[in-house]
């Protein structure tokens, strides 16, 4: 049997995408406790890239499984040395179930990898897209509201892999509202927005992304934020903060999308405090972005359940 792979939002339907965020909320409560349904199976944790949260959860998560856990840093494989991917993902397939993929490099890399049978290959970030922190932030989502169909979610800041996530994410989702603020010339990718919006309209969801604040919502259910810059990243223009500072996330802001009662502010972490937001948001009672943060392991978790077991 193929293995299942988590490389792309684009690659699951709605009704997958709405049962690895129902397990994770499942597994949250503590199904799973005392249960090692992945016993047997290994999983090689391979991070390029800096990682606190998403490395510690799936490492965490694969031995709360049951799993062997094989960790390489970003210098320790023969890619190094001149091996190709392709030979690199026959080999490693021979001992691991599932492959966590964190990379500096395109998503094509991971579609490489991805090419043998054997081995699940999960995208826990690429340039171009996290769609593991977007499953996690929709079970956080649901976990707080009950529900996602109708949710109203403000995005500032750039348009990063984790907005494209999102925006690939919520566009599956019937009745869910996406409002995106980017500064100009950093928005979403063109494609990334395009297919978020045949997505949006095929299953009956909002995707809209705007570049002036003059566009700012009322009354959203969640405002959600990244930092500006992505760890080992740097952008061409040396201005490029003077574009951003006006999308800060402050309590001003927050006061003026925020419903009566009931609106929650959301980070992917790590934050930048008082750049893409103020530490008064950040540790303010609107705030769950630790929480959100804490629930990537449960995510993490219904993801490898998913990916290595007959589900």
């Amino acid at each position: 049997m193929s293995r299942k792979h988590i490389l792309s939002i684009t690659g699951l339907e709605p009704p997958e995408i709405c049962h690895l965020t129902s397990r994770a909320i499942q597994i949250a409560t503590g199904q799973m406790q005392g249960k090692e349904p992945l016993k047997g199976k290994a999983v090689g944790i391979y991070f390029r890239k800096t990682s606190t949260r998403t490395r510690t959860s799936f490492t965490l998560g694969a031995a709360r499984l049951g799993a062997a856990v094989v960790t390489y840093g970003p210098n320790d494989l023969q890619i190094n040395t001149g091996e190709t991917i392709q030979d690199t993902a026959l080999v490693l397939s021979n001992y691991l179930d599932a492959l966590v993929l964190r990379t500096a490099e395109s998503i094509e890399e991971m579609n490489i990898m991805a090419g043998q049978e054997r081995m699940s290959i999960i995208n826990a970030m690429s340039d171009q897209e996290h769609p593991t922190q977007a499953l996690a932030d929709l079970a956080t989502l649901q976990e707080h509201f009950g529900h996602l169909q109708g949710l109203h979610v403000l995005y500032l800041g750039e348009g990063n892999s984790t907005a494209a996530a999102l925006a690939l994410a919520m566009s599956k989702v019937r009745n869910m509202r996406l409002t995106l603020l980017t500064p100009q010339g950093y928005g979403l990718p063109p494609e990334i927005l395009q297919q978020s919006l045949v997505f949006a309209q095929r299953y009956h969801a909002h995707i809209k992304q705007y570049h002036d604040l003059k566009y700012l919502p009322k009354n959203v259910d969640a405002v959600y934020t990244a930092r500006w810059q992505t760890t080992g990243s740097s952008k061409a223009d040396p201005e490029w903060r003077e574009y951003f500072q006006p999308f800060r996330v402050t309590q001003a802001i927050m006061d003026h999308v925020s419903r009566s009662t009931g609106t929650i502010f959301m980070h992917d972490l790590p934050a930048v405090r008082d750049e893409d937001v103020c530490s008064e948001v950040l540790d303010g009672p609107q705030s769950i972005a630790f929480h959100q943060a804490h629930n990537k392991l449960f995510s993490a978790m219904a993801i490898l359940e998913w990916c290595l077991l007959d589900l």
